[in-house]
């Protein structure tokens, strides 16, 4: 007869006690928080940088285009968290790194070069425009799959 107790969740770690399966906690509690901010910002990134190419493209290509890779990343970073497996969970971490390293490179470009960014992204400025919650959104992203990254079998 098979131990009921061996398939009982473990919610610290995400695994059951027995180590033979894994349960996405990424999308519970404060991860739902995390992936409205994150659904929210991909509609609202997408929704701008449609806009933008539409309406103005010739004004500020490379900001526009950058807007609209904001945008996929935020999707991607949306959908991957909201996701159970182990494949989502490296998808989720991958979408997060990049971002981080758009907002920061983006950022930083604006401010020493602002002659390329005559108008704002997502990310110019450090997210600025929108008070610099998609500088912070891949910090605290990072920290949540960090938390709730998956456990490896010996």
């Amino acid at each position: 007869m098979k131990d009921q107790h061996s398939a009982v969740p473990n919610t610290t770690t995400g695994a059951s006690a027995n180590g033979t399966g894994a349960r996405n906690t990424r999308n519970t509690g404060p991860g739902r928080l995390l992936i409205a901010v994150y659904a929210v910002f991909a509609i609202s990134a997408s929704a701008r940088a449609g806009y933008q190419i539409l309406t103005k493209f010739s004004e500020a290509p490379l900001a526009y285009l950058l807007s609209a890779f904001a945008a996929l990343v935020y999707v991607v970073a949306t959908v991957s968290l909201a996701k159970a497996g182990s494949t989502w969970f490296k998808v989720s971490v991958a979408a997060v790194l990049v971002e981080l390293v758009g907002v920061l490179v983006v950022g930083a470009l604006s401010v020493f070069d602002s002659v390329a960014f005559p108008h704002e992204t997502v990310w110019s400025l450090f997210g600025r425009g929108y008070a610099f919650i998609p500088l912070l959104l891949p910090i605290l992203g990072l920290v949540w799959l960090y938390r709730r990254r998956p456990v490896r079998n010996a």
